[in-house]
């Protein structure tokens, strides 16, 4: 893990990646200047996600699908898009689930929780398992910042439901890729060497 988090950039994809982090970074110190030290905090969360990517060496694009993703879910927040948009939260718990849960997977891959050699199927069954428990412990968040923090937080038994449902279903869909699309920096590297010994 430590030689992927520290390994340079290589690929226009890999820049992009780093950049979103930056982008991170700078969106915070933009809260505190122009927002309120609550945005900021929010935003100021999203960072340490955004290192996990790096650090477990996903595939470039994944990568930047997810600091994208973490990064458009956090500034909804500030901006307050979940309440002014109606359609905006179920498409960010949907792509956001899936995406999060994805990444999830893969550090337990790293970890060796799951076998790295498993079939690749697995990933319909445990994919969308880790987006609901995501999916549940993100509503238990919301509840206890309404219920101890800020009661003027949005949150209603339907919508709770409706979240996890919509959660759930972008996990599935995620499992449903991966059978498809390598999620491992290593699977991108595998196949360089092998164009590059048919080449040679």
């Amino acid at each position: 893990m430590r030689s992927d988090f520290l390994r340079p950039p290589r690929s226009t994809a890999e820049w992009a990646a780093d950049g979103i982090r930056v982008l991170g970074l700078l969106s915070v110190a933009a809260a505190f200047l122009w927002w309120t030290p609550t945005d900021a905090g929010i935003l100021a969360l999203a960072l340490p996600a955004l290192l996990v990517p790096r650090a477990i060496g996903a595939r470039p694009g994944l990568d930047v699908l997810y600091g994208v993703t973490v990064t458009v879910a956090a500034w909804s927040n500030v901006l307050d898009l979940y309440r002014s948009i109606a359609w905006w939260d179920i498409a960010v718990h949907f792509v956001a689930t899936g995406v999060i849960a994805t990444i999830a997977f893969l550090v337990l891959r790293r970890f060796e929780v799951v076998p790295a050699r498993a079939d690749r199927r697995s990933s319909v069954v445990l994919v969308p398992t880790i987006g609901l428990a995501i999916s549940a412990l993100w509503e238990m968040v919301e509840w206890a910042g309404k219920t101890f923090l800020a009661p003027d937080i949005f949150v209603t038994y339907q919508d709770t439901i409706g979240d996890m449902a919509v959660g759930g279903l972008g996990s599935l869909v995620a499992g449903i890729l991966i059978i498809r699309i390598p999620i491992e920096r290593t699977a991108l590297v595998a196949a360089d060497r092998k164009e590059q010994s048919w080449r040679t």
